[in-house]
């Protein structure tokens, strides 16, 4: 790999450019393929050239080379590599995932990937450019920023001890957990790298330096992090792994907008809260066989509610339906059981229960006075519901052990003991039997997902333009999980392939 070394506005830069150093000078306006415009925007970005960068770019900020720059003195950067990977296209639009190593003057070095996107227009590709090209979740007015720690902080490690890839997704939960359970002896606590969006609080990304770290256990698996990494890629999606044998959180993939998305960006669960609708009505002593209408329209509590392409199934067993993701059948079963079976089944799956894993994170919320309209909407999880990637990972979890258990990052004893709460035989069951229909013959039919999982797809609108999340959850083995794709459409075409690849590589 050839080194390239450059002088950006006093700061020296290196770049790790295998297939982009090499590239020629080529006039602006567009580029005729996506593997141009990366190769020509990495080679402006290796020489410092601000303004060649911004000329590649569609529709560039007015302070393009001031964020930049500021980026680069904040964080007192003496030099910067770049590992770019093949740009994966999809129509019109394209994305590069690249690793980038900050060496910060020093400090230390931070690594991580980022992802460079593009689109064509008017038959020429062009880089769409925003803040988190930066930094994944840096958003407009946000900045990264050096501050200096109060106390040394901890040195996360795997479960086996281990220490976790430096360019995981994974490592800002990691600076978390080294914050809070870091030694109280003196020494160079060193320094953390945050981000500050606005209107939110100062997240810590990174922690550098420092002296007196003690190991603490988490409960990741380096394997199946190493797995979950590679199954999202550059998509901007999240998956969360637990075994549901004990709660512990094997891995956390997180390359969402938003900072710990993972476990702290609640969103509608759209169809895979059908789970909790299913363990209600089984809880009120319907079986998976009983038969359900599953029409194309249907009015429940006056909200008119429709299927994904207006579909009809007519009269079928109720694991069809749930097979399928019937809405018209889970909106009027939601309804017909009420508000207090749903809102008493959501808190058996652990809505509500505001647990603690180590590291922040929001359980899942439902509107306990739900009637009418909401109670319709929240039974097929929109309206009002919303969770976290980690909560529907959860759910999945409870219903592979036949158990809830509240999930955890770090070693119990440094959390707590967790009381387990078993779910009714009837419920458990049935919910098994109807999640292996969503992948034999339902919604996920065609992810390629191994033999012996079980799941349940999601598309979960959201905003008023018809626009949707995908999710997938389930579980194979001792192996729990859910993906969550932000504005990636439908569940079954786009979240259940990245479990497939997950699982692929995971074996359970």
């Amino acid at each position: 790999m050839r080194r390239v070394l450059v002088l950006v506005g006093g700061v020296v830069v290196l770049v790790l450019a295998a297939a982009f150093s090499c590239a020629a000078l080529r006039p602006p306006g567009g580029s005729a393929t996506p593997e141009e415009a990366a190769r020509r925007y990495f080679a402006a970005w290796g020489r410092g050239d601000n303004d060649g960068m911004r000329r590649l770019v569609d529709d560039p900020p007015a302070d393009f080379a001031y964020q930049h720059r500021t980026l680069s003195k904040a964080l007192h950067v003496q030099a910067v590599g770049f590992e770019p990977a093949r740009p994966v296209r999809q129509g019109n639009t394209a994305s590069v995932d690249y690793k980038v190593e900050r060496e910060l003057s020093g400090i230390g070095t931070w690594s991580f990937h980022a992802v460079l996107r593009l689109g064509r227009r008017h038959g020429r590709w062009w880089v769409r450019w925003s803040p988190a090209t930066l930094y994944p979740s840096l958003a407009d007015g946000g900045q990264l920023v050096l501050a200096r720690l109060a106390a040394a902080p901890s040195a996360p490690v795997a479960a086996d001890g281990k220490q976790l890839p430096a360019d995981s997704s994974v490592q800002p939960y990691l600076a978390d957990v080294a914050d809070r359970f870091g030694p109280d002896d003196a020494g160079d606590p060193g320094w953390a790298v945050e981000l500050w969006n606005p209107g939110r609080a100062a997240q810590r990304v990174k922690l550098l330096g420092g002296d007196h770290a003690k190991p603490v256990r988490t409960t990741l698996d380096r394997r199946l992090q190493t797995a979950a990494d590679r199954a999202v890629g550059s998509a901007p999606a999240a998956l969360v792994a637990l075994r549901p044998s004990t709660g512990e959180i094997v891995a956390i993939a997180d390359r969402l907008e938003e900072p710990k998305g993972a476990l702290l960006g609640l969103n509608p669960p759209g169809s895979t809260f059908k789970v909790i609708t299913g363990a209600a009505v089984l809880d009120g002593g319907m079986s998976p066989g009983a038969s359900v209408a599953c029409p194309a329209v249907t009015v429940a509590a006056q909200r008119t509610i429709h299927n994904a392409g207006d579909f009809a199934l007519g009269s079928v067993p109720l694991t069809r339906a749930f097979a399928e993701s019937c809405n018209t059948t889970f909106a009027r079963l939601g309804v017909t059981a009420g508000t207090h079976r749903l809102a008493d089944a959501a808190k058996a799956f652990g809505f509500g229960s505001h647990f603690d894993p180590g590291v922040a994170a929001y359980s899942g919320d439902f509107p306990k006075d739900a009637q009418g309209n909401a109670l319709a909407e929240a039974s097929i999880g929109q309206g009002k519901v919303q969770a976290t990637t980690l909560d529907m990972a959860v759910v999945a979890a409870a219903v592979g052990d036949g158990t809830y258990r509240s999930p955890r990052l770090v070693v119990e004893h440094l959390v707590g003991h967790r009381e387990a709460r078993r779910l009714p035989a009837a419920v458990a069951g049935g919910l098994r039997s109807m999640m292996g229909a969503v992948v034999s013959y339902g919604t996920a039919a065609h992810a390629h997902l191994p033999a012996g999982t079980h799941g349940k797809t999601g598309t979960a609108e959201y905003g008023s333009a018809g626009h949707t999340h995908a999710w997938f959850i389930g579980y194979r083995g001792d192996l729990a999980f859910a993906v969550y794709v932000e504005r990636g459409g439908e569940g079954g075409k786009v979240a259940a392939p990245i479990a497939a690849r997950f699982l692929t590589v995971a074996k359970p």
